[in-house]
């Protein structure tokens, strides 16, 4: 077809030699479909464009002749991580210096202002005063406004999501953006997650390891409840979670064996049965959210494939806190709607090694 459409150009320009040749490049260029199939001929008068014409038509090299298939636009996933990339004093250079993430950050303290009572700027900047972000009541509704606020700035500048995935937390800033969530409730989803969480602290731990999930299990079949996989990140990257004593002898095993584990600092053994306390309060103060459609394809990680964010209620949040975050599912999932780059809008990098390794 683009042959014949060349061959069909060099005959309509040779019988109508009054034609501007400025004007009818413009035309091709800009009047028709972008298909992707695509010639071109450079040439500085009419005869050597008619040459290259012919040439094209039929299928021959040239001087100046240049035939391909275009790129179709590049297809983009944001990714929102869970906690673990705070650090002391992120984002307040940003803040100060770019009028799209500030203006966001602003909105997000807004939406968070009237359920917490501490400031996310005092908060951020270490004033006087402020609690810590070690407190988990505290860095997960300021990860929630640093995420919603990067993933804003990418946006004022022109890189539009073709898809969202958030891991654990991450996916309330995930349906947040995706549209299926305002920042209102997206921000008291996140604010009573987290304090039912500051509930329970104190008896339980994580631990990162090395090792898939069937892997996993296989060594730790005699702990049965005791120790749960919190997140599947990647075939052969973990997050275990359940009680200490638990953790610290598959930590010793782990190290006999020669498998690589760390220990991460949280005293909560979230994605386990340990988080179950919070079941009731968060189904009972989350009742009144209102889900809805959202305008992008969100990749969930509590299914670990597309989910519709109209059906993402009060039961789904509870489920986000208590099952396995399937992030390596949801990176899989993603490949079938042809992502061609992830962006991980955090403040320190922490999915982008699990990610590469899934794909």
């Amino acid at each position: 077809a683009l042959r014949a459409q060349a061959q069909a150009l060099g005959a309509h320009l040779g019988d109508h030699p009054e034609l501007d040749l400025r004007a009818a490049a413009a035309t091709l260029a800009l009047g028709r479909a972008q298909l992707p199939h695509r010639g071109a001929v450079l040439a500085a008068d009419r005869d050597r464009l008619l040459e290259g014409l012919r040439l094209l038509a039929a299928g021959q090299p040239g001087d100046g002749v240049i035939e391909g298939l275009a790129r179709r636009p590049a297809r983009v996933a944001f990714v929102f991580p869970g906690q673990g990339g705070q650090w002391e004093g992120m984002a307040t250079e940003l803040w100060d210096a770019s009028p799209p993430f500030a203006a966001a950050m602003k909105e997000c303290a807004q939406a968070l202002e009237p359920h917490l009572d501490w400031r996310l700027a005092e908060v951020l900047r270490g004033a006087p005063g402020a609690p810590s972000l070690e407190r988990i009541d505290v860095v997960q509704p300021a990860l929630f406004a640093v995420m919603v606020s990067l993933a804003r700035l990418w946006r004022s500048f022109g890189v539009e999501p073709a898809a969202v995935v958030g891991h654990s937390q991450g996916e309330i800033a995930a349906a947040h953006i995706a549209g299926g969530r305002s920042l209102a409730d997206a921000a008291r989803i996140v604010v009573v997650r987290s304090r039912e969480l500051a509930k329970i602290e104190g008896g339980g731990g994580m631990m990162a390891v090395a090792l898939s999930a069937e892997q996993f299990a296989a060594r730790a079949a005699h702990l049965a409840e005791r120790v749960s996989v919190a997140a599947a990140n990647s075939p052969a990257s973990l997050v275990v979670s359940g009680d200490p004593a638990a953790l610290d002898e598959l930590e010793r095993d782990f190290e006999a064996e020669g498998i690589r584990s760390r220990r991460i600092a949280s005293t909560v053994a979230g994605h386990s049965p340990h988080v179950e306390p919070a079941r009731a309060a968060m189904l009972s103060e989350l009742a009144s959210i209102s889900p809805r459609a959202g305008s992008l394809p969100l990749f969930s990680t509590v299914s670990g494939e597309a989910a519709e964010t109209a059906a993402m209620d009060a039961e789904h949040w509870y489920r986000n806190l208590r099952q396995t975050v399937r992030f390596a599912d949801a990176v899989r999932a993603m490949t079938g709607a042809e992502i061609d780059a992830l962006i991980e809008g955090g403040p320190h990098p922490v999915l982008i090694s699990p990610a590469l390794q899934t794909l």
